[in-house]
């Protein structure tokens, strides 16, 4: 008899602790997908400081050009599309849409990028030009039209020097997007294609942080 009374007892015990169990692993779920998201919302954030830290390198990639340019030996020399009616050169529009991101005006910086490469024949700043397409798109959050530009950069121009950080931004876009197996893939593959590339050593340190 005494027993039974003790089953009796323990059974909403152990009932309650079931539902103990239940709610602590739901609550662990719960904090595991909120950190994924603040990570995904920090990773977004942060495009913007990437954004101004690339504009910093390509602006002293410029200046050494330009120092190269005014050499004795060099001549400078201005293309302008002739299938077009434009009084406007490569140089000029490039330069234009570096002004409008430099002031943060992502509107008026795509519609430059977004003429150039419609209008102009540049294999260095066609994919330049891509690549900042991309950026502005990631920073809009729009990361599928962000994928196709990178997409069009790696695929169009495999040997410029920004396809590497293009490969390794379709990895932040898929990592972003929730697929993560397809964003570790996308890192291994700019670790073994560009071990040399800085695009390399962000990719090991987000996979890094994905272990």
């Amino acid at each position: 008899m005494k027993i039974f009374i003790a089953s009796l007892i323990a059974i909403p015990i152990f009932t309650h602790a079931q539902e103990v169990d239940a709610s602590d692993i739901l609550f662990l779920k719960i904090q595991e997908l909120e950190g994924e998201i603040a990570n995904l919302r920090s990773e977004l954030e942060s495009q913007g400081y990437l954004l101004e830290k690339l504009l910093s390198e390509e602006i002293d990639q410029e200046s050494t050009a330009i120092n190269n340019d005014n050499s004795p030996s060099s001549k400078t020399e201005i293309f302008r599309f002739e299938g077009i009616n434009d009084s406007k050169s490569i140089d000029e529009v490039y330069d234009e849409g570096i002004a409008h991101l430099n002031e943060k005006n992502y509107k008026n910086a795509k519609q430059s990028f977004n003429y150039l490469v419609d209008n102009f024949d540049d294999q260095e700043k066609i994919p330049l030009s891509l690549f900042w397409l991309g950026e502005i798109s990631l920073l809009e959050s729009n990361l599928e039209e962000s994928e196709q530009f990178f997409q069009r950069l790696a695929a169009n121009f495999p040997d410029h020097w920004r396809t590497p950080l293009a490969h390794k931004k379709m990895g932040d876009i898929l990592m972003m997007s929730g697929e993560l197996g397809a964003a570790k893939i996308k890192y291994q593959y700019v670790i073994q294609s560009f071990p040399e590339n800085s695009a390399s050593s962000l990719a090991l340190q987000l996979l890094e942080n994905m272990e």
